[in-house]
């Protein structure tokens, strides 16, 4: 039961939260509508709630300030609980936990896969497995948020990748024409794989955010026998998953 509370632990915080939210909004809305109708509760953000939201709305009713102050309350402690969701829901792990064992995780050995880069050329990771140790980093999209400070983390810090020994990879869901666009565009000097279809996260079973509805970033480090050594998960501190991973390979060394 506990470790069912834990699981789901985001999604308890965010219903907790959010039912008095929808129950405020829908009382302060009423008052500044002036009516009893549920259907208020389901139309669009109007400017009169909006006006009366962040500053004050010319209602003569008893309970607007305090069912408004509520609603500004609830409000903020959603939108808190999403900035702490989005980085802290992250993880790195060193070390093989009971969850990995049923993913791609430390301690597990890397997955064929083969997959065109952004020039149109093959890479067959088996290839490479041995001669580097491996920065393999899934990222959003081209155009995704945070992911141009995340791939340029790595582009910065590639010299410092290669006197490590290893090689990097960024694997994104878009075709070859447009990872290709996008590195030549940002002067990214390393390997982009095109996974269109996701077929490879899946087999990673890359764990996703905002519960399911937003591809995980993720990064992990095999070594040169092929084992996974190292997982970092973060969506905000995008930046950090290629000083964690250089932090991880000199602490190796």
């Amino acid at each position: 039961m506990i470790m069912l509370l834990l699981d789901n632990f985001w999604l308890i915080l965010f219903i907790a939260l959010g039912l008095p939210l929808l129950t405020y909004r829908s009382k302060f809305r009423k008052i500044v509508y002036q009516t009893d109708s549920w259907t208020i509760n389901i139309k669009p953000l109007l400017t009169d709630e909006l006006r009366g939201l962040i500053g004050s709305h010319s209602v003569d009713h008893p309970k607007y300030k305090k069912f408004r102050n509520y609603y500004r309350t609830y409000l903020v402690l959603i939108l808190i609980t999403l900035v702490f969701y989005f980085d802290f829901s992250g993880f790195t792990h060193t070390k093989e936990t009971e969850v990995e064992k049923s993913k791609i995780g430390v301690g597990s050995r890397l997955p064929s896969f083969s997959l065109k880069d952004q020039n149109g050329n093959t890479l067959a990771i088996d290839s490479v497995i041995g001669k580097y140790y491996l920065v393999i980093f899934f990222y959003n999209s081209d155009a995704g948020p945070n992911t141009l400070r995340e791939v340029w983390a790595f582009q910065e810090n590639l010299d410092a990748f290669k006197a490590a020994d290893a090689m990097v990879i960024g694997i994104g869901r878009e075709s070859v024409d447009s990872h290709k666009e996008f590195a030549t565009e940002n002067a990214l000097l390393y390997t982009l794989l095109c996974d269109e279809g996701n077929k490879v996260r899946k087999m990673f079973r890359v764990p996703s955010n905002l519960l399911g509805y937003l591809p995980g970033r993720v990064t992990y480090i095999v070594d040169k026998t092929g084992k996974v050594v190292y997982v970092h998960s973060s969506q905000i501190r995008t930046y950090k998953h290629a000083t964690n991973a250089l932090k991880f390979l000199k602490e190796m060394k």
